[in-house]
């Protein structure tokens, strides 16, 4: 019997969506710093829309961007409270099975892969942040890796979880199924797949368009490990969030509604796809939707 895994949708861009004050370089770890509690109410509405995973808020919560900013004594705190918020959001809403995943993420900046640390240098700042995260969380998700040696530096410090490690890679908006970087998203596969230092459970496609998911899942599928994918909603290039910008130059497509999204999901499902959810703009109703469809194919309910 096949198993699908619903994930949460974009935690950050909800969390901002609610939020009271000004949108910084921060993201969505401003909002934890100001408003924490917005964030588990956030997790908990994932929940309750159907998510059988929630993703801690540590996607901007680096020890890069909390330097740049003058925080990085905050580091390991933020860390830990992204966690323990995630962990009491599930146990607030107590729907049975619910797991949390740890977030590594890029540590230049999203989208850039050309600003990222050299390998050597990253993996031990992904190993602290796994470290941290690790008491919280039952897997670790790596995502919107842009390049090959980004990606493998993101599973060599997730693995010090001890957790199944999921790797999500962002790729070019178009037909290509190529990173950001250029290279092709085969490659990056075969890549973690040989690397005995960085052993992946599953692959997946995150935060590039739905129609570029599309042209990739061929080649998730290929690969022989469990796949899977999660969009954005962003109706312009992710090429405008450029370095210390704020993430409203971007803005949300208004085709995809929950059920126009859910089509989409469903179009992964029929390729073969275990693990679906959402990105930026990708909120708790879009997630109902896909939750809903779920429940009625029997054969495909987690």
């Amino acid at each position: 019997m096949q198993t699908t895994t619903l994930l949460d949708g974009g935690l950050g861009q909800e969390v901002l969506r609610h939020a009271k004050g000004d949108v910084t370089p921060l993201w969505s770890t401003q909002v934890m710093i100001d408003e924490p509690e917005l964030v588990r109410r956030v997790h908990g509405d994932f929940i309750e829309a159907g998510a059988d995973v929630i993703t801690v808020n540590t996607y901007s919560t680096t020890r890069v961007r909390l330097e740049q900013a003058g925080l990085g004594h905050e580091y390991e705190r933020l860390q830990r409270l992204a966690g323990e918020l995630a962990v009491e959001a599930r146990e607030q809403h107590g729907r049975a099975g619910v797991r949390i995943a740890g977030c590594l993420s890029p540590y230049g900046w999203s989208y850039r892969p050309e600003l990222a640390l050299p390998y050597d240098e990253l993996w031990p700042l992904y190993a602290e942040d796994t470290e941290l995260q690790a008491p919280f969380v039952d897997v670790m998700l790596c995502e919107t890796m842009g390049s090959i040696d980004e990606s493998r530096a993101a599973a060599r410090g997730a693995a010090h979880a001890g957790a199944p490690v999921w790797m999500a890679w962002t790729i070019r908006d178009d037909d290509t199924a190529c990173l950001r970087s250029g290279e092709p998203l085969a490659d990056a596969i075969r890549a973690v797949a040989d690397d005995p230092a960085a052993p992946v459970d599953a692959i997946l496609v995150n935060c590039s368009q739905p129609e570029a998911i599309d042209a990739a899942i061929p080649v998730l599928a290929g690969a022989g490990i469990p796949f899977g994918a999660y969009a954005n909603g962003f109706r312009n290039s992710v090429e405008d969030y450029a370095p210390g910008s704020v993430v409203t130059v971007l803005t949300s497509r208004d085709d995809l509604d929950p059920a126009a999204y859910a089509d989409i999901v469903d179009g992964w499902l029929a390729a073969g796809a275990t693990i679906v959810g959402g990105c930026c703009e990708i909120g708790p109703e879009h997630i109902a939707e896909i939750r809903r469809r779920l429940d009625a194919r029997p054969l495909s309910v987690s």
